[in-house]
């Protein structure tokens, strides 16, 4: 079981904490990482795309001309592909993108990115999230100066509205309910700071 030191928002050490191996020592697994999210990313697609076929534009209820002795080429419509402003042949149709995966699946996902964020040195455990009142530039000093991050996300146990005030406007933190952490938010922010209380909440859900 791997023990973890727990720090507060001054980088000052002030306890340890046991994790369970079952969650944070999971061996990785690119493909399932790779399943999560290619669902993760196909469910944000709208599928709204949309052209006007044959069917669709107006006009064309009476044939141009004649079928024979005119010169031209015979034509029905002016709906056609073929004419300007006709229909447009095999364009995108509204279609829905939904892929399921497997819920067992997607918390070994969430296991295997967690594991391989504390083996790199990139997961922190934090004693609380304890601040004031929101405030930007404290985050930023406390965060990314003072821990010496890139960028981060920022997990508690519950809503914590001072600390999500204090992160929303900031590119490079963004604050989570660990009951809402997932592969997507893991692999896009280079760090990921627990609060113990988070990793409590994340031990009952995937435990």
């Amino acid at each position: 079981m791997a023990k973890v030191k727990v720090i507060n928002l001054d980088n000052q050490p002030v306890d340890e904490i046991v994790l369970k191996p079952e969650i944070f020592e999971v061996e990785v697994n690119q493909h399932v990482v790779w399943e999560a999210m290619n669902a993760i990313l196909a469910n944000r697609r709208q599928g709204n795309a949309s052209t006007k076929n044959r069917k669709d534009v107006s006009g064309g209820g009476k044939k141009p001309w004649r079928q024979k002795g005119t010169g031209r080429a015979r034509s029905g419509s002016t709906r056609s592909p073929l004419w300007r402003h006709g229909g447009t042949v095999h364009g995108p149709q509204p279609r829905d993108f939904t892929m399921q995966l497997p819920k067992k699946k997607r918390r070994k996902a969430v296991k295997v990115v967690l594991s391989d964020k504390l083996q790199g040195e990139r997961l922190l455990v934090i004693d609380k999230f304890d601040m004031e009142k929101p405030k930007t530039g404290l985050l930023h000093d406390k965060i990314i100066k003072g821990m010496n991050t890139t960028s981060v996300l920022l997990v508690d146990g519950e809503l914590n509205r001072t600390l999500h005030l204090s992160s929303r406007n900031h590119p490079r933190l963004k604050t989570m309910v660990a009951s809402d952490i997932n592969v997507y938010d893991l692999m896009k922010y280079d760090y990921v700071i627990l609060s113990v209380e988070a990793v409590k909440r994340i031990e009952e859900v995937l435990g």
